[in-house]
This record gives structure tokens, sequence and C-alpha cells, in this order.
């Protein structure tokens, strides 16, 4: 079965639509709480985004078909302390909601739009084609402006209730010079808008809304949740971002870099192997004891596997089991 196509598309061409009416000088005069940034105006930074949601890192219901595992597109914004993306502990916004749950990026663009000088123009917001695939890598570009060095980003992970990677205002200006390298390890959050428990769970909302959360090995606390690995002490990082500030030719601008791939992009499974305990369903009703009248019989009762274990997890238990019975009444 050919995967599905992602839930949309590079819309670099739209970006750029929604947002002309954003004149490229505007800076905006920082706000007090703004980080200080001396570097030079404008930094360009190539960013790679690196998906590292395999079977043996994640092995728990993994999505092999309709869909199988994969990764929106990357859409994200250099901007000032003013604007908020996405923050831990708030409340989504309707347009993040509609991305989380569904993909959709037009009310989040809406909102970003919306946020004027507090973004930095039509180049600081970019975005990078889907991955079709749990693990693989897209990257881009993006300018950030010293009066707008945080940049944000979030991608929606395929298929999932609400949930989704992503960067919140990490700032790329270090006082006087930009960062010249970054790399980030990514772990999953729940938007609070959707409460799903597995990657497949049907659209069911979250009344009244949550805020967003981290989503941990043992937290949400139940066995029916996709990351519920509870003799795990924290989750292994599900993606990566990895940004490059690009150096610049004689004339000023900034030279291509069209492969940004680090040395430690492909996935190896032998250090990221999760083990995964066999789980089996609660034992059934006793059946019938059964044996000659007048003397001592045997009932049966079994159990089936609800997952399979995984890269050396603990073995399935016995799934039946017999005891010692007196049949009932004899005829």
């Amino acid at each position: 079965v050919n995967p599905p196509k992602p839930a949309f598309v590079h819309w670099v061409g739209i970006v750029t639509t929604l947002l002309l009416s954003v004149p490229s000088g505007v800076t905006g005069s920082p706000l007090e709480d703004d980080p200080i940034c001396a570097a030079e105006d404008l930094a360009t930074y190539s960013i790679a985004f690196t998906g590292k949601w395999s079977q043996a890192a994640f092995p728990k219901q993994y999505p092999l078909y309709r869909p199988p595992a994969q990764w929106s597109s990357v859409l994200g914004v250099a901007h000032n302390s003013d604007y908020s993306m996405w923050k831990a502990s708030e409340y989504a916004s309707n347009g993040m909601r509609d991305f989380a749950e569904r993909g959709e990026p037009w009310a989040l663009m809406k909102e970003i739009e919306a946020a004027g000088e507090k973004i930095q123009s039509i180049h600081g917001v970019f975005s990078a084609a889907a991955i079709p695939s749990g693990t693989g890598q897209t990257y881009t570009e993006f300018e950030a402006h010293s009066r707008h060095p945080l940049v944000s980003l979030a991608v929606r992970i395929v298929p999932s209730p609400d949930w989704f990677v992503g960067i919140d205002s990490v700032n790329l200006c270090d006082k006087d010079h930009w960062k010249q390298q970054l790399t980030l390890e990514l772990f999953p959050y729940d938007a609070g808008t959707d409460s799903g428990f597995t990657f497949s769970s049907p659209n069911f909302a979250t009344i009244p809304q949550e805020t967003v959360t981290p989503i941990t090995a043992s937290s949400p606390s139940h066995p029916a949740n996709s990351f519920y690995y509870p003799k795990l002490k924290n989750l292994p990082p599900i993606a990566r971002v990895t940004m490059i500030k690009l150096k610049k030719s004689k004339l000023g601008f900034p030279i291509p870099q069209h492969n940004v791939t680090t040395t430690d992009n492909e996935i190896d499974d032998s250090v990221s192997k999760t083990p995964l305990d066999c789980e089996a369903s609660p034992w059934s009703p006793w059946g019938l004891c059964r044996g000659p009248c007048g003397r001592a019989g045997a009932k049966r009762r079994t159990r089936y596997v609800r997952l399979q274990p995984a890269n050396g997890g603990a073995p399935c238990p016995p799934l039946s089991e017999e005891a010692e019975c007196q049949p009932g009444r004899c005829p």
C-alpha cells in the first residue's frame, strides 16, 4: 500500500503571498524584556530537521500503514519576545490547534501574518518539505535580525491526535555575535486539544481545552498511551533540529548551503533500541469444571497478547492455566 500524501506540502509561495503586506525593512522597537543583541543586523541560517522516529526507538504501536509514521512540513519564524507560536503550560492558539491536529497551516499562517513587526518580515518565516517516513531529513534557510533573534517552529507527528515537536523562542544571538551552530534534541508535546491516547485515535476534542504539555515515558500515565514506557526514565529523542549560520560571500550575500546533513544524522538502531515488554490481557473468567462425576476435575482460563515484546523486552507469560475443581451435581 502506497503511503498517503503528507497532510500538507511545502508552502513557501503561500508564505510569501500571505506576508507581502509586512515591509521587509520593518524591525520595530525592542521591548524591555527583549534579549539585547548587539550582533550585525542580519544573519542567514540553514536549518535541518531530522526525524528520529524509528520502530526500534519507539516500538509501541509504531504506525506501519494507513498512514505510516511520518512528519508534516516544518513551519517556523524568527521573531522578538513579544510573539509566541506556542509555549508549554499555555493554551494553544486556534492556528496551532489546526496544525497539531490536522496539519493545516492556514490559520497559523494568518496568526503569524497578524504579528506584524514582531516577526522578521517574510524572510524570517520559513517552511521545509514533509518527511514521508519516521526517519529522514528536510531543510531550508531563514533570516534572523538583531531585533528578531528568536526562532520558533513546529512539526506535526503523523499520525497522532494532536502531538507535535518544536522549539519555542530559541535565541540565536549571543550578546555581540550570532551563534555559529546550534543542535537541539526534540521530544513530543501534546497540544491539549484532543484527548486521544494512541497514534490512530479518532478525533475526540478535549473540553475544556488543556494547556500544551510534554509527553514523557510516564505521562500521560495510561497503558494505552503510545509513548508510555514506564521502565524508561526518559524517552529517546524523537527528532533533532540543527541550525548553522551561513557564511557571506565577498559581496555580502549568504553562500548557499544545500547540504546541511550532520554526521550523526543516521539513526543508529543499535544505540536507540527501546526494550518493550510483552503486555497480556487480564484473565478470562474460569470455564466450566470438567471431569468425571464424583472425582476431581479441572477448569481453565485464558488471556491473550495485547502487545508483542520487542528489542529484548520481557517475554509473554503463559496464556492459559488450569486449576483443580469439583464438578457440579452428578446426573
